[in-house]
């Protein structure tokens, strides 16, 4: 199978004649940990796209198409093709310096950055630290301190199945039960981009999520324990979260799907805590990207080209 081998119907579905040339690039970090991304196009990338929890590069593959503009798409730690991290920290102050390194390594100027749910919080934490890397910022259905009880506790549920799988079709089944993927064949297609398979011929997820929330799924005492923790946890990582949105100096959007994981109080929240934020919505659940491509690229491409003469 071909990671590739979705991209010339995906396009054609989109009216473009033919996909541009990808490629995948692997960057090593000084502790010997990998970068994966896809770059998307000939020309240096002018945007930055970052997945969610669970997800990887390929989540994008449709929206980077339909801006037309050169891209890249980086796995985020402990998802994909990269590297997982010892300490199991997936926390958006966690992984930006890991992609702040590879922005650096693979493009020649500040990015549009895109960042959906905890790529979402990884660019807000990368623009904050680093924002000689982000010309603009888009936050896609994320705020801190989202509300533990709401949609997220579902896909918490979902990564807590079993580790491994006899074939890819168990895991179409089961995101479908938990009504992920859209359509049966959306679900295929993530699944083959997003799993596996061992030398034993068990189909396993590529991202760690799946393997830590088995473990707690599986000690009861654990996971009190665990959750426990991560009340406290949950509240520190809001804190440092709004710590910062606050510190954006680029301009900045949120791009809220109305049926998505943020409801009418985190939206306003947001709006009340960075009011120099444009917020905008639209139609589609959590995973924007997959269900509202075109009209999130064209904020891509406002946001690329504002400034340039091109808009």
């Amino acid at each position: 199978m071909s990671e590739f081998q979705f991209l010339a119907e995906q396009a054609a579905a989109l009216g473009i004649d033919a996909a541009p040339p990808v490629e995948r690039l692997t960057h090593t970090l000084p502790d010997g940990r990998t970068v994966s991304a896809l770059r998307f196009g000939d020309a240096p990338p002018v945007a930055t796209f970052l997945h969610g929890a669970g997800l990887n590069a390929h989540t994008w593959d449709v929206t980077i198409l339909a801006t037309g503009l050169p891209a890249l798409a980086i796995d985020l730690p402990g998802h994909g093709d990269s590297s997982w991290r010892d300490d199991a920290v997936y926390t958006g102050r966690a992984l930006a310096p890991d992609v702040a390194a590879a922005i650096t390594a693979w493009t020649d100027r500040p990015q549009v950055v895109v960042g959906q749910s905890l790529g979402g919080l990884t660019g807000a934490a990368l623009a904050a630290s680093r924002p000689d890397l982000v010309r603009e910022l888009i936050v896609v259905d994320i705020t801190p301190g989202i509300d533990p009880n709401g949609g997220a506790a579902e896909l918490r549920k979902f990564f807590a199945g079993p580790t491994d799988w006899a074939s890819r079709e168990e895991l179409v089944e089961r995101a479908l039960a938990f009504g992920l993927g859209g359509t049966r064949e959306a679900a295929t297609k993530g699944v083959l981009l997003n799993s596996r398979v061992r030398p034993d011929g068990r189909v396993e997820w590529k991202h760690h999520f799946a393997r830590l929330a088995n473990a707690l799924a599986s000690d009861a005492d654990a996971a009190a324990e665990h959750d426990r923790q991560q009340d406290g946890v949950a509240r520190v990582l809001a804190a440092s979260g709004w710590d910062d949105l606050a510190g954006v100096i680029a301009p900045l959007t949120l791009v809220r799907g109305t049926r998505g994981y943020l409801t009418d109080a985190d939206r306003n929240t947001f709006a009340e805590r960075v009011p120099q934020a444009t917020i905008v919505e639209l139609d589609a659940p959590h995973n924007v990207q997959e269900q509202r491509p075109a009209e999130l690229a064209a904020l891509v491409v406002d946001a690329a080209t504002r400034g340039t003469g091109n808009s």
